[in-house]
């Protein structure tokens, strides 16, 4: 089972059909050879603007905007965020690359190839919980364009749980042809997120330009002032808001070796995504800012959903345009971010039973059962909530992975290994307890004290733990350093990788001695 190192560093199986017997083994999961390892700089930067260019985006800043902060202060507290998370990100992307593997079975390494399901499902349900977000989202596009074009007979439909049925059949919409698209498969996802980068761009600026006219221009929209301040009223919510903005990212800082396995170098992976995490989240955040403050200035309200803001136009064409680019930016969004990683993380719980293609459908059933129209109903539950609480559970994962691959096994893994039962990754049973320990105790710490201001949320005033209330307006930073400590405070002592000869590729991670045998790997790759 021999891995083989290229000269740029990236590694493969000299033989893949090695693992194709294993249980833990499907072709979604394995390894990606290096000639199918094509991604280039653009494809990583087109990634990110379809990622970032869509409506949860555009609300993290119409979201500070309507819970007081001007437009300094909620583009500081977005860039901030964004450059912080792009660290764990980069981090954890080095592996995909360099071994070709997605996040579940990158996590293998540290958790236990049985204990990775535990990570992986942690994020996978987040997931499923956005995608259903960006689905009612885009299916409110729907509702709000066809609306304008068929007339009152659709918008005025008979209500069925609380909604129109007509809002319900545009959610479905939305949602069945997503479907289509992620059962075509990875390739389709590519070829979508490149085509439809550029086009999501201008329904934002469309957005945009009719706000500055109706504003009367810059002035007027830069010139509404904070309620809050630059004192400690303004401090009390930016700790917490912070947390939010990194937590936005806080899962695909985790998944992204689901994307970067495709990359044909480090660099490429590594300069696409700092020029477009960065730069993409910033131009959201401006014409978020800019909206959002325009419509305080021609409604005299911060209206924070842009589908709400969009139906208000004069203009049906406008309307129409809008909203198809801003339902394209949400689709975009939703494939890349929110169904390529569930569709690993479930197909890694059974790897003979679900592939791809069935994980991006049980991700879109969940999308639903978890009714997300109750988590993006009011700015404070939005970010304070949902962001902050999964944002410290997920951070905790992040720290175990950072440490456990750059500090404990110096970036040294054994492929064949992680696709191996009772081999070196499978620790205890397939589980490993310094992984989960380091996870509860990073977790705990986090989101343990979490708070809702007094009918703001669904958390008690003084914390669910109150000794650890203080801790959760940091949750993602109390989350991630927490268990990037007690990971390496246990592993102390016990070897990380294990030494290669001048000929050898094999490296890797170790729970228990290895038993006396002549290795095969240690035949020259």
């Amino acid at each position: 089972m021999a891995q083989v190192q290229h000269p740029d560093g990236r590694i493969e199986l000299a033989d893949a059909t090695s693992i194709h017997g294993s249980r833990f083994y499907n072709a979604e999961l394995a390894p990606v050879p290096i000639e199918r390892r094509t991604w280039t700089t653009y494809n990583y930067f087109a990634l990110w603007m379809g990622m970032a260019h869509n409506i949860p985006s555009y609300l993290l800043a119409s979201g500070l905007i309507a819970i007081g902060m001007n437009w300094a202060q909620a583009f500081l507290t977005i860039t901030v965020g964004n450059l912080i998370v792009l660290v764990p990100m980069l981090l954890n992307s080095h592996a995909g690359t360099k071994y070709g593997i997605p996040f579940p079975v990158f996590a293998r390494a540290f958790y236990g190839i049985r204990g990775a399901n535990l990570a992986a499902l942690l994020r996978g349900l987040i997931a499923c919980g956005w995608f259903g977000i960006q689905t009612w989202v885009g299916g409110s596009a729907i509702f709000v364009i066809l609306g304008r074009l068929i007339g009152d007979s659709w918008t005025g439909a008979a209500e069925v749980f609380g909604q129109p049925w007509t809002m319900w059949l545009g959610f479905l919409l939305f949602w069945a042809f997503q479907m289509v698209i992620i059962w075509r498969g990875m390739d389709a996802v590519r070829r979508f997120e490149n085509w439809t980068a550029p086009l999501v761009t201008v329904g934002f600026l469309i957005l945009l330009a009719w706000v500055l006219v109706k504003a009367g221009g810059l002035g007027p929209i830069f010139s509404q002032p904070s309620q809050l301040g630059w004192g400690a009223d303004f401090w009390k919510v930016f700790a917490p808001s912070l947390m939010g903005m990194i937590a936005f990212w806080a899962t695909l800082s985790l998944n992204m070796p689901d994307f970067t396995r495709f990359g044909s170098s480090q660099r490429k992976q590594a300069w696409g995504q700092v020029l477009g995490l960065p730069t993409t989240m910033s131009f959201m955040a401006i014409v978020s800012i800019m909206v959002t403050s325009g419509g305080i200035v021609i409604y005299g309200e911060a209206i924070w959903d842009p589908v709400e803001l969009a139906s208000r136009f004069d203009s049906p064409v406008v309307v129409v345009l809008s909203l198809l680019m801003l339902g394209l930016a949400t689709v975009s969004a939703n494939l890349a971010a929110n169904v390529v990683s569930p569709s690993y993380d479930f197909s890694n719980a059974f790897p003979k039973r679900i592939s791809f293609r069935v994980g991006g459908l049980i991700t879109g059933v969940i999308g639903i059962a978890i009714q997300p129209w109750r988590l993006i109903s009011d700015p404070n539950i939005y970010i304070f909530a949902w962001l902050n609480f999964y944002g410290g559970v997920l951070a905790a994962v992040a720290g175990v992975l950072v440490a456990g691959y750059w500090v404990h096994t110096r970036t040294r893994l054994e492929l064949a290994e992680l696709f191996t039962e009772r081999g070196r990754y499978w620790f205890r049973g397939g589980w490993n307890w310094r992984a989960l320990v380091a996870s509860a105790v990073g977790a705990v710490l986090a989101v343990g004290g979490a708070y809702s201001e007094p009918g703001a949320g669904p958390f008690p005033a003084d914390g669910l733990i109150p000794v650890l209330r203080i801790f959760y307006d940091y949750s993602w930073v109390a989350g991630l350093a927490a268990a990037f400590v007690v990971y390496l405070l246990l592993s102390a002592g016990r070897s990380g990788s294990v030494p290669t000869t001048e000929h050898s590729n094999k490296e890797g991670t170790s729970d228990r001695p290895r038993e006396s045998r002549t290795d095969p790997a240690a035949v020259d790759g």
